[in-house]
């Protein structure tokens, strides 16, 4: 049998948090609030737009930014939201692609359960990843940060 050209990973990172599931939620619902704190990296956000319902697209086009090893090419990050349960559950479906190529197709749950005052936060990243691709441990890496710049925005 040849070697595979698509690479599959699962990962899972929590995060315990003190601000309320509903307070969480809405920093995935909210378009302005998720702005802030999914694209304030690096990379130059040259559009975003958010129709956070069942169904809904969200689309995000970046400029790579100097210091990566794709400066100045073009990432566009599309999704398609498949369930969401206010303020418990969000499941979407998203493909990102590098000047047009697509490299990685990804089905990602996000669970905010109560606890106390606060959430636990569980993410369920299950990702298809093609030629070319950044792959499972550099995906991580981004979703550790990606979370750790939502802490932040909750005031963590």
């Amino acid at each position: 049998m040849s070697n595979p050209t698509v690479i599959h990973s699962t990962f899972q990172l929590e995060r315990n948090l003190t601000a309320s599931p509903q307070r969480v939620f809405q920093a995935f619902a909210d378009e302005p609030t998720k702005r802030r704190w999914f694209f304030g990296g690096t990379h130059a956000l040259e559009h975003h737009q958010l129709d956070f319902r069942v169904g809904g697209h969200e689309r995000a086009q970046m400029k790579m930014g100097p210091g990566t090893p794709v400066a100045g090419k073009t990432l566009v990050n599309e999704t398609i939201y498949q369930v969401i349960i206010p303020p418990r559950r969000i499941v979407a479906a998203y493909k990102m692609s590098m000047d047009g190529t697509p490299f990685s197709a990804s089905l990602v749950t996000i669970e905010l359960l109560p606890k106390g005052s606060g959430t636990d936060l569980i993410f369920t990243h299950q990702g298809a990843y093609f030629e070319n691709a950044d792959g499972p441990a550099m995906r991580k890496e981004g979703w550790e940060k990606l979370l750790s710049r939502l802490e932040k925005e909750l005031g963590e």
